[in-house]
């Protein structure tokens, strides 16, 4: 699953892209390389590569039931906090977490910017999602899944 089409380095595509002076010519060349995998279909193939079944998933991101089960069909998209949340309760590292989060079309984790620096902590260290809220809270930074920061 370690995205097998994208078999060229995302900074070489970025330097193609620079380079080119036709952008539709750049985008036929490269559309091999410019294929991301749909987000119900990634939670849905890491999930069988944990050997997870997606009701563990849901339960352990702290994610209403069938809203969960509707981001692994395709029917709903996820928030930005969302995302997070699977990202918990797959238990995953900060990698998987970005992976999660570039899959959903959000932008990554930024260590500059507080709320995101305490997350990809708690993330490192696997925190459960009930104690990354708790140290949110301690914080003072937003809780997920309440409010996307403004």
């Amino acid at each position: 699953m370690n995205n097998q089409i994208n078999q060229i380095r995302t900074s070489t595509l970025f330097n193609r892209l620079l380079k080119s002076s036709n952008l539709e010519q750049f985008m036929k060349d490269n559309a091999y390389y410019m294929q991301l995998m749909s987000f119900s279909e990634y939670i849905t193939e890491l999930c069988k590569k944990q050997g997870q079944v997606p009701e563990h998933i849901i339960k352990r991101g702290n994610i209403e039931r069938s809203y969960g089960h509707q981001l692994f069909k395709g029917t709903r998209k996820p928030s930005r906090d969302t995302v997070l949340q699977l990202a918990f309760g797959f238990d995953a590292g900060v990698e998987t977490a970005q992976e999660l989060l570039k899959h959903a079309r959000m932008s990554s984790l930024y260590p500059r910017v507080k709320r995101d620096a305490a997350i990809i902590y708690c993330l490192h260290n696997h925190f459960t999602i009930v104690e990354v809220q708790s140290i949110l809270y301690e914080m003072k930074l937003i809780l997920i899944g309440r409010g996307e920061l403004k």
